[in-house]
Protein backbone atom coordinates (compact mmCIF):
# COMPACT_ATOMS: atom_id res chain seq x y z
CA UNK A 1 0.00 0.00 0.00
CA UNK A 2 1.18 3.56 -0.58
CA UNK A 3 1.34 4.28 3.15
CA UNK A 4 4.12 1.75 3.79
CA UNK A 5 7.16 3.81 4.73
CA UNK A 6 9.65 1.00 5.34
CA UNK A 7 12.51 1.59 2.88
CA UNK A 8 12.66 -2.06 1.86
CA UNK A 9 8.96 -2.45 1.15
CA UNK A 10 7.73 1.03 0.15
CA UNK A 11 6.26 0.71 -3.37
CA UNK A 12 7.46 -2.89 -3.57
CA UNK A 13 5.99 -5.56 -5.77
CA UNK A 14 6.67 -8.94 -4.19
CA UNK A 15 6.18 -12.14 -6.12
CA UNK A 16 5.18 -14.83 -3.60
CA UNK A 17 7.05 -18.04 -4.30
CA UNK A 18 5.79 -20.02 -1.34
CA UNK A 19 2.91 -19.52 1.08
CA UNK A 20 1.83 -22.18 3.54
CA UNK A 21 0.99 -22.68 7.20
CA UNK A 22 4.63 -22.05 8.20
CA UNK A 23 4.77 -18.64 6.50
CA UNK A 24 5.58 -17.05 3.18
CA UNK A 25 8.61 -16.37 0.98
CA UNK A 26 8.78 -13.90 -1.88
CA UNK A 27 11.09 -11.95 -4.17
CA UNK A 28 10.81 -8.18 -4.69
CA UNK A 29 10.64 -7.79 -8.47
CA UNK A 30 10.77 -4.01 -8.90
CA UNK A 31 13.84 -2.81 -6.99
CA UNK A 32 16.97 -3.13 -9.12
CA UNK A 33 20.40 -2.77 -7.57
CA UNK A 34 23.29 -0.90 -9.17
CA UNK A 35 24.87 -4.28 -9.95
CA UNK A 36 24.43 -5.39 -13.57
CA UNK A 37 23.93 -9.10 -14.17
CA UNK A 38 27.24 -9.54 -16.08
CA UNK A 39 29.11 -8.11 -13.08
CA UNK A 40 27.42 -10.58 -10.73
CA UNK A 41 28.52 -13.40 -13.01
CA UNK A 42 32.11 -12.14 -12.84
CA UNK A 43 31.90 -12.14 -9.02
CA UNK A 44 31.05 -15.86 -9.10
CA UNK A 45 33.77 -16.64 -11.68
CA UNK A 46 31.41 -17.07 -14.63
CA UNK A 47 30.91 -15.17 -17.88
CA UNK A 48 27.45 -14.31 -19.12
CA UNK A 49 26.96 -15.35 -22.74
CA UNK A 50 23.38 -14.17 -23.16
CA UNK A 51 23.05 -10.87 -25.00
CA UNK A 52 19.39 -10.63 -23.98
CA UNK A 53 20.48 -10.43 -20.32
CA UNK A 54 23.51 -8.14 -20.68
CA UNK A 55 21.60 -5.00 -19.63
CA UNK A 56 19.55 -6.65 -16.92
CA UNK A 57 20.17 -5.58 -13.31
CA UNK A 58 20.32 -7.77 -10.25
CA UNK A 59 17.37 -7.04 -7.96
CA UNK A 60 17.01 -6.49 -4.20
CA UNK A 61 14.91 -9.57 -3.50
CA UNK A 62 14.34 -8.60 0.11
CA UNK A 63 16.08 -8.08 3.43
CA UNK A 64 16.81 -11.74 4.26
CA UNK A 65 20.09 -13.42 3.21
CA UNK A 66 21.09 -10.53 0.94
CA UNK A 67 24.34 -12.27 0.03
CA UNK A 68 22.48 -15.24 -1.45
CA UNK A 69 21.20 -15.39 -5.03
CA UNK A 70 17.71 -16.35 -6.12
CA UNK A 71 16.77 -16.88 -9.76
CA UNK A 72 13.10 -16.55 -10.65
CA UNK A 73 12.57 -18.11 -14.06
CA UNK A 74 10.34 -19.87 -16.52
CA UNK A 75 10.63 -23.66 -16.39
CA UNK A 76 12.58 -25.63 -18.96
CA UNK A 77 11.06 -28.60 -20.72
CA UNK A 78 7.54 -29.60 -19.87
CA UNK A 79 7.69 -28.07 -16.39
CA UNK A 80 6.69 -31.37 -14.74
CA UNK A 81 9.98 -31.64 -12.86
CA UNK A 82 12.57 -28.96 -12.13
CA UNK A 83 15.74 -29.19 -14.22
CA UNK A 84 18.01 -27.47 -11.69
CA UNK A 85 19.25 -28.88 -8.38
CA UNK A 86 17.58 -26.50 -5.92
CA UNK A 87 14.39 -25.37 -7.58
CA UNK A 88 11.04 -24.62 -6.07
CA UNK A 89 8.12 -25.13 -8.44
CA UNK A 90 5.73 -22.23 -7.90
CA UNK A 91 2.00 -22.62 -8.53
CA UNK A 92 1.25 -20.66 -11.68
CA UNK A 93 4.15 -22.05 -13.65
CA UNK A 94 7.38 -20.34 -12.59
CA UNK A 95 10.34 -21.72 -10.67
CA UNK A 96 12.78 -20.22 -8.19
CA UNK A 97 16.27 -21.71 -8.17
CA UNK A 98 19.01 -21.12 -5.63
CA UNK A 99 21.67 -23.46 -7.03
CA UNK A 100 24.64 -22.45 -9.17
CA UNK A 101 23.66 -24.76 -12.05
CA UNK A 102 21.11 -22.27 -13.42
CA UNK A 103 23.83 -19.60 -13.53
CA UNK A 104 26.19 -22.04 -15.25
CA UNK A 105 23.53 -22.73 -17.90
CA UNK A 106 23.07 -18.99 -18.49
CA UNK A 107 26.84 -18.53 -18.64
CA UNK A 108 27.10 -20.82 -21.68
CA UNK A 109 24.20 -19.15 -23.47
CA UNK A 110 21.53 -21.66 -22.42
CA UNK A 111 19.11 -21.76 -19.50
CA UNK A 112 15.61 -20.40 -19.11
CA UNK A 113 14.37 -17.84 -21.64
CA UNK A 114 13.11 -15.42 -18.98
CA UNK A 115 14.97 -14.83 -15.70
CA UNK A 116 15.05 -12.36 -12.84
CA UNK A 117 18.08 -12.61 -10.55
CA UNK A 118 17.82 -11.25 -7.02
CA UNK A 119 20.02 -11.04 -3.97
CA UNK A 120 18.04 -11.74 -0.82
CA UNK A 121 14.42 -12.60 -0.28
CA UNK A 122 11.41 -11.48 1.71
CA UNK A 123 9.81 -13.69 4.31
CA UNK A 124 6.97 -13.73 6.81
CA UNK A 125 6.45 -16.08 9.74
CA UNK A 126 3.38 -18.16 10.42
CA UNK A 127 0.28 -15.97 10.06
CA UNK A 128 2.32 -12.77 9.68
CA UNK A 129 1.49 -12.07 6.03
CA UNK A 130 -2.19 -12.85 6.58
CA UNK A 131 -2.18 -10.38 9.48
CA UNK A 132 -0.49 -7.68 7.37
CA UNK A 133 -3.02 -8.22 4.57
CA UNK A 134 -5.89 -7.96 7.07
CA UNK A 135 -4.37 -4.67 8.30
CA UNK A 136 -4.42 -3.35 4.71
CA UNK A 137 -0.63 -3.23 4.50
CA UNK A 138 -0.57 -5.17 1.22
CA UNK A 139 -2.70 -5.35 -1.89
CA UNK A 140 -2.78 -8.73 -3.58
CA UNK A 141 -3.17 -9.56 -7.24
CA UNK A 142 -2.74 -12.65 -9.40
CA UNK A 143 0.78 -12.57 -10.85
CA UNK A 144 1.35 -12.09 -14.57
CA UNK A 145 4.61 -13.15 -16.19
CA UNK A 146 4.84 -10.11 -18.43
CA UNK A 147 4.86 -7.80 -15.39
CA UNK A 148 7.70 -9.83 -13.86
CA UNK A 149 9.85 -10.24 -16.96
CA UNK A 150 8.82 -7.74 -19.65
CA UNK A 151 7.67 -4.52 -17.95
CA UNK A 152 10.53 -2.15 -17.01
CA UNK A 153 11.20 -2.34 -13.23
CA UNK A 154 10.19 1.28 -12.60
CA UNK A 155 6.74 0.56 -14.10
CA UNK A 156 6.00 -2.73 -12.31
CA UNK A 157 4.32 -1.15 -9.27
CA UNK A 158 1.92 0.84 -11.44
CA UNK A 159 1.31 -2.19 -13.68
CA UNK A 160 0.52 -4.36 -10.64
CA UNK A 161 -1.99 -1.73 -9.48
CA UNK A 162 -3.47 -1.63 -13.00
CA UNK A 163 -4.15 -5.39 -12.76
CA UNK A 164 -6.57 -4.43 -9.97
CA UNK A 165 -8.06 -1.61 -12.04
CA UNK A 166 -6.32 0.96 -9.84
CA UNK A 167 -3.98 3.89 -10.27
CA UNK A 168 -1.80 5.37 -7.54
CA UNK A 169 -3.97 8.49 -7.15
CA UNK A 170 -6.98 6.29 -6.28
CA UNK A 171 -5.41 4.88 -3.11
CA UNK A 172 -5.25 6.74 0.18
CA UNK A 173 -1.91 6.38 1.96
CA UNK A 174 -3.56 5.34 5.24
CA UNK A 175 -5.83 2.37 5.82
CA UNK A 176 -9.14 2.40 7.61
CA UNK A 177 -12.35 0.49 8.14
CA UNK A 178 -15.89 1.64 7.63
Amino acid sequence: MPGVEDEVFARSVVYLCEHNTRGALGIVINKPTDLPLPELFQKVDLSLHRDDLSDQPVFHGGPVQTERGFVLHEPLGDGAEPVYASSLMIPGGLEMTTSRDVLEALSIGAGPAKVLVALGYSSWGEGQLESEIAENTWLTVEAQRQVIFDVPPEQRYDQALALLGLQMWMIAPGAGRA
